[in-house]
């Protein structure tokens, strides 16, 4: 039976990288089927368009995965397999939050064959046993021998064969600038960004957050060896292709159990398995000085940090006390001392926050290291504490709002702010932080540090402005370019005078950013 495995696109919001769950359905499914792969991010398809690939290659059976903010475009690709007569079966935390909304049973239509809940590591072999026989159901859930909702356990991971996968679809270098890669024999005429789960589940329970819903509270771990074996294959694939390679750890917190983390970091060292990696560890965790130590020394180069506030009523307001404002000046300095550096995700329309939030966070922002900053309006996602507090007040203003996505639009009251006064300070808080004069700043502030790096980190804030600000095609990069010329013209300037340019501080024995993988050191989720 040939298998597709879709991930949709919003047609707004664009992944950086491919979703884990595709490839790890893709690893488990026997070779008597055939599974191919679509991400809706890196290779956008009309619904007909789809449809009709899907016909013409002969696929019976289509699995969708899918979050909240992607749910719309996932019911309408959906529904129009169906109408040709594919069979569908969705999953993903959202599906597994509202399962009788894709089933058509709370009185809207249906959009699904049958529904995958939580994880879908166990149900995917009966999925597609039932589905070849024609016997499909309507529910699939792991269960225990008692009838108990069950978690895999992930000891026992499946072996994605990144080495032999056709990955050109996520490719990362853009289309306009791969001749001239190809022209000068760079490295660079592939970068992919491949991601990685070292384990499942958060105790935190953040209010906003649907992590602990879906994973659960409790801490499943990967061995280090089945870790450190993919990052070799993952090595092994950037010497043969000439290209490079970066792991994204999709971990919630890649860090909750700080001394396994230490362990798993020491055995990467140990094995000469570093690449570049981006990783989500919250802010308590890194006062650890040897924890951000390995980081470093095994490869990392980002830490996703969600700081969400610098008001600590804000943190408490949605169960995030765990962490503290007054600490972030500290952690972030102890990440740049090692050349590692922070994607700062702030939240606003949290119920303690007023008029004027954004110039307030972009004055402490400017005190730190340099940062990428990202920024979103808080919210309320199904099945969340958040949503049901919400709700429960009546504060809600779409109580379906993912059927009718809108970016950076609101669901619900803020209590100290009008809606369109958040959406104001969203828009002041990008623009202040990704102006032209944003970007001079933050490369003036990493002057002593090795050129690669600040390297990196220009074009890693031409990228993260496109989250807020559209720049699709050729012309809207030299546009951004054209922009930003007397940045480039300036780190252009240094990196002919100071190549690699002076270790200081604490940035000993720490690889240069992105190095050839032959040098050695260069939410996805498996239920849908």
């Amino acid at each position: 039976m040939k298998i597709l495995l879709y991930n949709p696109d919003n047609g707004v919001t664009r992944n950086f990288m491919p979703h884990l769950w595709m490839f790890l359905l893709q690893a488990l499914t026997p070779p008597s089927h055939e599974v191919l792969l679509i991400d809706g991010n890196t290779k956008p398809m009309s619904d007909a368009a789809l449809v009709r690939f899907v016909l013409a290659n002969g696929i019976r059976l289509v699995g969708i995965g899918a979050m909240t903010r992607m749910i719309a475009k996932a019911y309408r690709v959906a529904d129009a397999l169906r109408a040709a007569g594919v069979l569908v079966v969705m999953g993903g935390p959202h599906v597994t939050a509202m399962p009788d909304e894709a089933l058509g049973r709370d009185g809207g239509p249906r959009h699904a064959d049958a529904v995958a809940l939580g994880e879908a590591d166990a149900t995917w072999p009966s999925i597609m046993e039932d589905a070849a026989r024609g016997e499909l159901k309507e529910v699939y859930a792991s269960v225990d021998a008692l009838g108990q909702p069950s978690k895999p356990d992930l000891r026992q991971y499946p072996q994605i064969p990144w080495d032999s996968l056709d990955l050109d679809q996520f490719n990362r270098i853009p289309g306009f600038l791969r001749p001239l890669m190809d022209h000068f024999r760079t490295e660079w005429g592939t970068f992919h960004i491949v991601p990685i789960e070292s384990g499942r589940g958060c105790p935190y329970g953040c209010e906003f957050c649907t992590v602990t819903g879906f994973f659960g509270g409790s801490i499943r771990f990967r061995s280090n060896q089945s870790i450190v074996e993919e990052m070799l294959r993952l090595k092994a694939r950037a010497r043969k292709t000439g290209g490079q390679i970066a792991v994204f750890f999709v971990d919630d917190n890649f860090a909750i159990d700080v001394k396994r983390a230490k362990a798993l970091l020491r055995d990467i060292i140990a094995a000469g398995a570093q690449l570049s990696w981006v990783g989500q560890v919250s802010a308590n965790l890194l006062r650890d000085e040897e924890l951000v130590d390995l980081i470093a020394k095994s490869g990392g180069r980002w830490i996703f940090i969600g700081l969400e506030s610098i008001d600590p009523a804000n943190l408490a307001s949605v169960n995030k006390n765990f962490c503290k404002p007054s600490e972030y000046a500290a952690v972030l300095e102890r990440l740049a001392r090692r050349n590692v550096y922070a994607i700062a995700s702030f939240i606003f329309g949290l119920d303690h926050d007023v008029p004027g939030v954004a110039e307030r966070t972009l004055k402490q922002i400017g005190e730190w290291p340099p940062v990428l900053p990202v920024f979103g309006q808080i919210t309320p996602f199904p099945c969340t504490p958040l949503y049901t507090r919400l709700e429960q007040a009546g504060r809600l203003t779409r109580p379906r709002h993912w059927l009718d996505f809108a970016p950076f639009q609101m669901a619900h009251t803020p209590l100290r702010m009008t809606i369109p006064e958040v959406q104001r300070e969203v828009a002041q808080a990008w623009q202040g932080s990704y102006s032209p004069a944003a970007t001079r700043r933050a490369l003036a502030a990493l002057q002593h540090a090795p050129v690669p790096y600040q390297i990196s980190h220009l074009v890693a804030r031409l990228f993260f402005r496109g989250i807020y600000f559209r720049q699709k095609g050729a012309w809207g990069w030299l546009g951004l370019i054209a922009r930003n010329w007397r940045a480039i013209f300036r780190l252009t300037r240094n990196a002919r005078r100071n190549w690699p340019g002076p270790e200081t501080g604490d940035r000993r024995n720490v690889p240069q950013p992105l190095e050839p993988a032959e040098g050695g050191t260069v939410p996805s989720v498996p239920g849908f």
